[in-house]
């Protein structure tokens, strides 16, 4: 995981990441670091976002490791029960911050499209990270779509959806998830070799 070899790919969500959002700040941080482009920040469509998010993916072959947020790690989930499996042996893993529930009653209208969300584990090693007052997703279920998708799971006090808007501009504590990401997934590689 040291290795400059490896690419991180950022995954916002819904509207986007704005210049201000760690994500943002993330990109400008992480070396070999790019960002999946929606077409549409504002009115998302499952099937498009999960195109480019493969776009994305195939556009280089060396490995990555994703960087969702929000409706991105709905995207990134989706993207993984579909994907052909030259692809995902690029993916070494997949940090999953603040998951927007698509399937809550509460969702906005926009975002329906994306439910049902998929329920099987992800085939690459996974970090989710929720809130306990996050109003897009309660920490009952981030701790369930961790559980499904196989994800370790951490869930903040008082974090809310992990955004601007809840004062996560640069989130400079995030790298500290992602660091025992890639620990992770250094460890799964040991045991395979």
């Amino acid at each position: 995981m040291r290795s400059e070899s490896i690419r991180y790919l950022i995954v916002p969500g819904w509207q986007g990441s704005p210049d201000d959002h760690w994500q943002s700040h993330w990109q400008r941080t992480l070396p070999n670091s790019s960002r999946v482009e929606q077409a549409d920040w504002l009115m998302p469509r499952r099937d498009d976002w999960v195109a480019e998010l493969e776009r994305s993916v195939a556009s280089d072959a060396r490995p990555v490791v994703l960087v969702a947020h929000s409706l991105g790690c709905i995207t990134v989930a989706r993207w993984a029960a579909q994907a052909p499996q030259e692809l995902l042996r690029r993916v070494r893993g997949a940090l999953l911050v603040a998951p927007a529930d698509v399937q809550r009653s509460n969702c906005p209208d926009p975002l329906r499209n994306f439910a049902p969300i998929p329920r099987q584990p992800l085939p690459f090693a996974s970090l989710l990270v929720g809130s306990d007052n996050d109003t897009a997703a309660s920490a009952a279920r981030a701790v369930e779509l961790g559980r499904d998708w196989g994800s370790e799971t951490a869930i903040l006090a008082g974090g809310g959806h992990i955004n601007v808007k809840s004062g996560h501009h640069r989130w400079e504590q995030g790298f500290a998830y992602l660091y025992r990401l890639q620990n992770r997934i250094e460890q799964n590689a040991r045991k395979r070799a």
